[in-house]
């Protein structure tokens, strides 16, 4: 079960003027479930997006890449799961491009104005020939009002649909910020989350959203780790209908700040979510770096001690074996670190306590303390490296052995 959260209720998600979704179960990988959504943009939105780092990038995302490059104005995204379209060489490509060669026969537009986006397993044929004869049901599904139903519709491992939604007034305008996410495996991402689509009734000049979800990757999906794997597929997907009449040209516009706060808000939300549902997670781990030289090596710490399956396994144990955690930092290739200035705390609501300084146990650490700590569901650890301003977060969770069985299973 997912750590404190819960899929918000279809009417908590508001819809986003200019954006309209359709489902269908098109049986991509198995039977009776909604395997294929179609989002369809009216004209004058603007669309950009941050892709995987991965270099076996699957045949969607280097599509996806080279119509945002070509400037043609995005008016369909497409999305299936169960099949990754990834390993999949130039028979992949060819499946992508149908694919959007469909969409764009179907809603009358050119495929370059079509992104293709795909999850699921890698190294596996996309059935193209069963999404294109689904495609038809998801056009006549097309809904402002279906967020919540397109959150379940992309699913893969996750065990529950993730979205999120908010309302915010700027220059006397209400704008709309709504966004779905999936992802709960192979997630370490290197730009964005597995796949999240988030999108605003704002308009925002194509230059400065591509700058916003850049900002809003960095600050939420680009801080998030389950098992440490970046996946093929990674995408994330910011568009901007411009249907509210708030407009900005660039950062120093008149609300922008808002607008920001509010996009980067909902972007941490769903980042957040992915990690509450990671593979068999039972705890949820905020892990805060202080006192960095800069933001970068802030994050590098915290990546070390969130990927680390020691650290992990410790968590799901809740062992207070808390070495391990300054073992991770020693790791964290930190040039010139002073393990003599480096502080570590381990926190919950129900306090906080030093565990080590001055390169050792804290003195007024008890191990009886840190285990009731360890035994919470969310727990914080803090790190503070003694050697400069900078600070950063990353959010990760413990290992189980539910884990393995379910990408042991994960085929079958």
């Amino acid at each position: 079960m997912p750590v404190n959260y819960t899929t918000p209720s279809p009417e908590t998600l508001f819809p986003v003027a200019g954006i309209r979704l359709g489902l269908a179960e098109a049986g991509i990988r198995k039977l009776d479930r909604r395997d294929l959504t179609l989002v369809a943009l009216d004209t004058g939105c603007t669309v950009a997006g941050v892709f995987t780092q991965n270099r076996f990038c699957a045949a969607p995302v280097l599509l996806c890449r080279s119509h945002l490059e070509s400037g043609s104005e995005i008016r369909a995204l497409v999305i299936n799961t169960g099949i990754a379209n990834a390993g999949t060489g130039e028979s992949g490509l060819q499946a992508a491009q149908e694919t959007c060669d469909s969409v764009g026969r179907l809603m009358g537009v050119d495929a370059s104005q079509v992104l293709p986006f795909s999850t699921g397993v890698i190294l596996e044929a996309l059935p193209v020939d069963r999404l294109i004869a689904g495609l038809p049901r998801c056009f006549g599904d097309l809904k402002a009002d279906n967020w919540h139903a397109a959150a379940h519709g992309i699913m893969t491992t996750d065990t529950v649909a993730k979205a999120a939604s908010r309302q915010v007034e700027i220059n006397g305008r209400t704008v709309t910020v709504t966004g779905i996410s999936k992802g709960a495996g192979m997630i370490r991402p290197n730009m964005a989350t597995m796949l999240g689509f988030v999108a605003t009734d704002a308009g925002v000049a194509e230059s400065l959203l591509q700058q916003l979800v850049r900002e809003a990757a960095d600050a939420s999906f680009n801080c998030i780790t389950v098992d440490g794997d970046t996946s093929t597929n990674d995408s994330f997907i910011l568009m901007a209908t411009g249907k509210s009449g708030a407009e900005f040209a660039d950062d120093t516009a008149p609300g922008y700040a808002e607008l920001r706060e509010a996009v980067t808000g909902v972007a941490l939300e769903l980042a957040q979510a992915i990690i509450r549902d990671g593979e068999g997670a039972t705890k949820f781990i905020t892990i805060a770096v202080d006192g960095g030289k800069d933001r970068e090596e802030c994050k590098r710490v915290g990546y070390a001690i969130g990927h680390s399956p020691l650290v992990k396994t410790a968590f799901f144990a809740s062992d207070p074996n808390l070495g391990r955690i300054l073992a991770a930092i020693g790791y964290a290739d930190i040039a010139g670190l002073d393990v003599d200035g480096v502080r570590v705390w381990l926190g919950s609501e129900d306090g906080e306590v030093l565990v080590a300084e001055k390169g050792a146990r804290a003195d007024s650490y008890r191990e009886e303390d840190g285990a009731r700590i360890m035994k919470a569901a969310e727990i914080t650890v803090r790190v503070d490296l003694g050697r400069g301003e900078a600070r950063g977060k990353v959010y990760s969770c413990d290992l189980s052995y539910e884990y393995v069985k379910i990408n042991a299973d994960y085929r079958s």
